[in-house]
C-alpha cells in the first residue's frame, strides 16, 4: 500500500463519499495502490452498537431496538411507514448521544459538536490531536487504524468537507503521529479548499500536516506520489472496499456522483461557490452518460445522487435522452425550461424524483439583488410544471439577506404558502455574510471569534437581525397551517439524503 484515503467522521452515513472514491481511481489509473476507509460509517455505527450504562427508558429501549433500527433504515420497509423510519433514526441517534456524552461532544448521525473545542480555531484543532484518547471515536479509529499503519504508507490523505468532521480527524491525525508515523499526511476536500480561498494561507499545523490541498486533489496526490498526472474523462469514482454501497444507512444502494466542479451560473451574490472563486469544470454530457451506464449496470443502485451545484441544462437534456434506468435527483436552476411541463414530464419519465430547487425569496427586489437570474413569476410556472410531472420540490428559502426587510420576509411567506402546494420539503437557512465578501459598509465582526472563521456577522441595512428573524420564522412562517406540514415531513437528519424515499414519484415506483 502507497496512499491511505480517510473519510472521517461526522456526515451522513447515507451513502458513500464520493471524494476519495474519485481520488482512489485516480491512484490506481497511475498504478499507485491505494486502501479507502470511510472511517465516518464505521465509526458511527460501532458507536452505535457499543454497550452504555442506560439511566432512562429511552436509553435503555433504544439499546434493544438498534440492531432493530438499523436493519430498518436498510430495508424498503423504511419508506413504507414514516413513523417507523423516524423512530429507527432517533434510537440510532439517541445511541450516539449517550456514546458522545461521555466525552462532552453532542454527537448525531449528521452532527459532532464538542463543548471544548471548536473545529474553527487551529489551536482547538492541535489540542484534539494531542489529546486524541478523550474523542469519542477513539476505540473505533485506535483498534482500526494501527494495523494498517504496519504496511507503511507513504502518504496519507484525510477528506474533509464538513466542519463536523474537523475535530475527529485531527484526533486520528494525533494518534497516526504518536504511533511513530513519519510519512506524508495531507488535506483536502471542501472544507480545506475554504479555509485556503478565505484566508488562511499558511499551514497552521506543520508538525501534524505536510500540505493542504485547494480544490480537486487528483493531480497534487498523484504528483506527491512521484507520477505524472494524465487526465481521464469520465473518471468513474471506484466504490470497492469500505466504500460498498450496500453497507450505508438507506433503503436502496444510493449512488452519488458528480458531473461537474463549481457552478454553471456562479453570479449568486451570497453563494460561496462565488466568494471563493470556484471555476466551472463540467464533465462532457456523453462521457457522464457512458459512466453511469456502467455504473448502474456494476453496482446496481436504486438511487442516484447527483452532486452538482447545479445540473446544467445540457446534462438535463443529455438525462432526457438518455435515461440511465434508475430514480435521480439533485440540484438544478429554476431556467425556463422547468417552466415548461413537456420538459418537466419528459425529466420525469428519465427518472427524476426530485428536485432541490434554490427559491431564496419570493419578492423579486431581493431575488435581483441576489442575482438569482430569477423571477417569482418563472419560479411559480416552474413548480406548477414540476408539479404537473409528479417530481418533488425540496425548496430552500434564505432570510437576512442585505436586501431582505421583515415586510419583504413576509412576501416570502405569502409565496412560500401560495405555491405549498407544489413544495414537498423545505429548508430554511439564516443569512451569513463570507469572508471575503467586499461591501465593507456591511461587514461585521468574525462570526466565530477563531482564526479559521470562514463567515462574517452581518450588520443589516434594515435592523433585520438574526434574532427578529428567528422570532419571525417561529411564530410566523414554520408555523402557518399550509407550511408547518411541510416542515414535519422533512426526514429527521437524514433530510434531503433520504427525502425521496418519501415524495409521490417513489409511492408510485413501490406501486408499480
Amino acid at each position: 500500500m502507497q496512499v491511505l484515503l480517510i473519510h472521517p467522521p461526522v456526515t451522513k452515513p447515507s451513502e458513500p463519499p464520493a471524494g476519495i472514491a474519485l481520488l482512489a481511481t485516480a491512484l490506481r489509473s497511475h498504478g499507485i495502490s491505494c486502501v479507502t476507509v470511510d472511517a465516518n460509517r464505521e465509526g458511527l455505527l460501532e458507536l452505535m452498537g457499543m454497550p452504555c450504562a442506560a439511566s432512562d427508558t429511552w436509553t435503555r429501549r433504544a439499546a434493544r431496538s438498534v440492531n432493530g433500527a438499523i436493519a430498518l433504515l436498510r430495508s424498503p420497509e423504511a419508506w413504507r411507514s414514516f413513523d417507523r423510519y423516524c423512530r429507527a433514526v432517533r434510537d440510532c441517534n439517541r445511541m450516539l448521544a449517550v456514546q458522545g456524552a461521555t466525552s462532552g461532544v453532542r454527537l448525531s448521525c449528521g452532527d459532532y459538536r464538542d463543548s471544548r473545542r471548536s473545529p474553527l480555531r487551529s489551536a482547538d484543532l492541535r489540542d484534539a490531536a494531542y489529546r486524541y484518547e478523550q474523542n469519542p471515536f477513539f476505540p473505533y479509529f485506535s483498534g482500526r487504524i494501527d494495523p494498517l499503519l504496519q504496511n507503511n504508507p507513504q502518504l496519507i490523505g484525510f477528506s474533509l468537507n464538513f466542519l463536523s468532521q474537523a475535530l475527529t480527524a485531527f484526533a486520528m491525525i494525533g494518534f497516526i503521529r504518536s504511533s511513530g508515523y513519519t510519512g506524508r499526511i495531507v488535506l483536502g476536500g471542501g472544507l480545506i479548499t475554504s479555509w485556503l480561498r478565505r484566508g488562511v494561507h499558511d499551514n497552521p499545523f506543520p508538525d501534524l500536516v505536510d500540505e493542504l490541498i485547494d480544490g480537486p486533489g487528483e493531480q497534487r496526490i498523484v504528483a506527491l506520489c512521484g507520477k505524472n498526472f494524465h487526465k481521464m474523462i469520465p473518471v468513474t469514482p471506484d466504490y470497492s472496499g469500505s466504500l460498498d454501497p450496500a453497507q450505508y444507512l438507506s433503503p436502496v444502494l444510493i449512488l452519488p456522483y458528480r458531473c461537474s466542479c463549481g457552478c454553471y451560473w456562479s453570479k449568486c451574490s451570497f453563494c460561496p461557490e462565488t466568494a471563493e472563486g470556484t471555476p466551472y469544470q463540467p464533465l462532457p454530457p456523453d462521457a457522464v452518460i457512458a459512466d453511469l451506464n456502467h455504473l448502474v449496470q456494476t453496482l446496481r443502485p436504486g438511487l442516484i445522487h447527483f452532486l452538482d451545484n447545479a445540473l446544467s441544462p445540457l446534462l438535463l437534456h443529455a438525462l432526457i435522452d438518455h435515461p440511465p434506468r434508475v430514480p435521480w435527483y439533485g440540484f438544478a436552476r429554476i431556467t425556463e425550461e422547468l417552466t415548461d411541463p413537456d420538459f418537466c414530464t419528459r425529466l420525469r419519465q428519465s427518472g427524476c424524483c426530485m428536485l432541490q430547487l434554490g427559491i431564496e425569496s419570493c419578492d423579486d427586489r431581493v431575488l435581483e439583488k441576489l442575482r438569482k437570474g430569477i423571477t417569482l413569476d418563472r419560479v411559480e410556472r416552474a413548480l406548477r410544471a414540476l408539479q404537473h410531472a409528479g417530481i418533488a420540490v425540496y425548496a430552500y428559502v434564505l432570510f437576512g439577506t442585505p436586501a431582505e426587510t421583515p415586510e419583504s420576509a413576509r412576501r416570502t411567506l405569502a409565496g412560500i404558502v401560495r405555491m405549498s402546494a407544489a413544495i414537498r420539503f423545505l429548508n430554511l437557512a439564516i443569512f451569513t455574510m463570507p469572508l471575503t465578501a467586499t461591501d465593507r459598509k456591511q461587514r461585521a465582526p468574525l462570526f466565530y471569534n477563531a482564526d479559521l472563521s470562514l463567515c462574517r456577522d452581518l450588520v443589516h441595512p434594515h435592523g433585520w437581525d438574526r434574532a427578529a428573524i428567528r422570532r419571525f420564522l417561529q411564530r410566523e412562517f414554520t408555523s402557518h397551517p399550509a407550511i408547518a406540514p411541510i416542515i414535519r415531513r422533512d426526514p429527521p437528519l437524514f433530510t434531503s439524503n433520504h427525502a425521496p424515499f418519501f415524495c409521490p414519484a417513489w409511492e408510485h415506483q413501490e406501486h408499480t
